[in-house]
């Protein structure tokens, strides 16, 4: 299986723009620019799109890994805050936090904890991102 994004960058670093498009066409020809992802403009950025899809591929992973133990998961939902810093010359994503929050009945605390801290280097994009800090906050609710 193989999946598919593009992007178009036009002109310089600061006052250049683009769009990305991912290959379902959920998205096409989306903005992002350097105030979009430096400062707070509009359109989107390369980290935020990083972000999403670690999020999403948590949440999936966590419910596989709950479904597996024999638990019905109600709903799994994760957020990812990609920190973006300047490091040496240029920028670093330097760390990614994740916080999910799962119902999940019959399950205790401590099981659901394990299950949460092993996804979070067990799903394919936590492992594409393997050189980054990944930090994990889960809450049973």
């Amino acid at each position: 299986m193989v999946r598919s994004a593009n992007a178009v960058w036009k002109g310089n670093l600061v006052e250049g723009n683009g769009t990305v498009s991912v290959g379902s066409g959920l998205f096409k020809d989306t903005q992002y620019s350097f105030v979009s992802r430096f400062e707070e403009g509009t359109g989107t950025n390369p980290e935020e799109l990083i972000g999403a899809a670690l999020a999403g591929c948590y949440s999936m992973a966590l419910a596989h890994g709950l479904a597996e133990a024999g638990y019905k998961p109600g709903e799994v939902g994760t957020s990812a805050k990609v920190h973006l810093d300047k490091v040496g010359d240029g920028f670093a994503i330097t760390r990614i936090d994740l916080e999910t929050e799962a119902r999940v009945p019959g399950i205790d605390e401590k099981e659901f904890l394990e299950k949460a801290n092993a996804t979070k280097t067990g799903c394919p994009v936590s492992q594409a991102l393997a050189s980054t800090e990944i930090t994990l906050t889960a809450r049973l609710v």
